[in-house]
């Protein structure tokens, strides 16, 4: 033990130091792709961004967890702005070409829901605020009938490896929306995602409200967060992101698809079991788990996104104590990034396949075997969605998430304790 001891202080010394919307902006957002067609258009900035050149581009990533693997990125928010000329160059042609939607910044105040400007309609098509439940055509809400599509926020974290440790024995594979900041905090929790060949995909660098941030800030969020996503998993391209708190509309969804290639995904039932481990939570594992009963014994259509976290034991608890309800009650299982078939990034099916420069509809490119599933994307709906909405009645803002250990770029005071501790916790399991 103390010989793994010394080793875990070694790997973590150095992180110490809904309404149709008329389209000049949907070139690539709306456009259906080939079955056999995974990728984005060639012509995309995504893959000028992150490019591979074919299966193997000659690159040695470095280990994940090592020093030279985490130089460069943004430890503070100043930092984060230092982006490279390249990512900066694809948001004005973006901007310039009219495709990222002219709508303002919002103010979120404690405690409450971002707030648009006079004048602006959340729900109204030009906006389309996914706080407010207005769905925009190909965001994900909803999954195919008769399935549960696994996925889980915030990590990793040390709670993660008890999660990680139940799914592999269950032979289930989850979607991890996972924050740029505590990969880098959490290497070997992250290492133990990968190696079960889940699938990862991006949640920010540090977890704001999205349409607070300017167009520059949501850039730096979502790119840092793919860049250290695709050096850590031999140049896979995320293709998901979830925004933080579901805070997303048509100016901040543009920027993530046009320039970066992300499809937006968000949920259609939410447990709240990111407050069970705040001082004052506004659930319980007992509401949780009626919950849960009124969900998996209920209708299959649509199926299950299921809003969860691996952000405290408990809420990887809640997780555990439904899955007989999930297996009694015949739900199908699928990771969120491979509903329908799909891939999981945007140039490589999954975790095992080969990776590769996009090739629309180039009929040599075949997924791996696969249930066919019905589409998952959504149409705009103008009105509240009749199951649970996005957001909870009350906003899960950040402070609410501190004391579940939501670790945040904004306050990256990383103490050297936790981060051992959490060192340890993902090497010993």
């Amino acid at each position: 033990m103390s010989s793994l001891l010394v080793s875990a202080l070694l790997l973590v010394a150095p992180l110490v130091q809904a309404i149709d919307i008329a389209a000049p902006y949907h070139r690539y957002v709306n456009s259906g792709l080939p079955p056999s067609a995974w990728y984005q258009p060639d012509g995309h900035p995504v893959h000028t961004l992150f490019r591979r050149a074919g299966g193997d581009d000659g690159i040695t990533y470095a280990s994940v967890g090592s020093p030279e693997w985490s130089k460069g990125f943004p430890a503070d928010p100043a930092s984060m702005q230092n982006m490279p000329q390249a990512w900066l160059d694809a948001l004005n042609k973006a901007v310039a070409a009219g495709k990222i939607p002219d709508v303002p910044v919002t103010t979120a105040p404690p405690g409450s829901n971002p707030t648009y400007p006079d004048g602006y309609d959340p729900m109204s098509p030009d906006v389309c605020s996914s706080t407010y439940q207005c769905r925009i055509p190909g965001d994900i809400w909803d999954g195919p009938d008769g399935y549960l599509s696994l996925s889980f926020d915030d990590g990793p974290l040390p709670p993660s490896p008890t999660l990680y440790k139940f799914l592999k024995e269950k032979d289930q594979h989850a979607t991890h929306f996972y924050i740029g900041t505590n990969i880098l905090q959490y290497p070997d929790c992250f290492k133990m995602a990968w190696e079960n060949q889940d699938d990862i995909a991006v949640h920010t660098w540090t977890h704001p409200y999205m349409t607070t941030k300017t167009n520059e800030e949501v850039l730096a969020e979502l790119g840092w967060t793919i860049q250290l996503i695709h050096n850590s998993t031999g140049g896979r391209v995320p293709k998901y992101w979830r925004p933080p708190y579901g805070d997303s509309d048509m100016r901040v969804r543009a920027i993530a698809k046009e320039v970066l290639g992300l499809t937006t995904v968000i949920w259609n039932q939410d447990t709240n079991d990111w407050s069970l481990s705040d001082p004052v939570p506004i659930t319980s594992l007992d509401k949780i788990a009626t919950q849960m009963h009124t969900w998996l014994t209920g209708s299959k259509n649509p199926g299950l996104i299921i809003l969860e976290h691996e952000l405290s034991n408990q809420s990887v608890q809640a997780f555990i104590d439904a899955w007989d309800l999930v297996v009694s009650n015949g739900w199908k299982t699928t990771s969120v990034a491979q509903m329908g078939g799909a891939s999981a990034y945007q140039n490589s099916w999954n975790a095992s396949s080969p990776v590769t420069k996009a090739r629309v509809g180039d009929v040599s490119v075949h997924p791996p075997p696969a249930q066919a599933v019905a589409s998952t994307t959504s149409t705009v709906k103008a009105t509240p969605s009749p199951s649970t909405a996005a957001k909870s009645s009350r906003p899960n803002n950040t402070s609410n998430k501190s004391a579940a250990l939501h670790h945040s770029a904004t306050s990256v005071t990383f103490g050297v304790v936790a981060s051992v501790l959490g060192a340890v916790v993902c090497i010993l399991s």
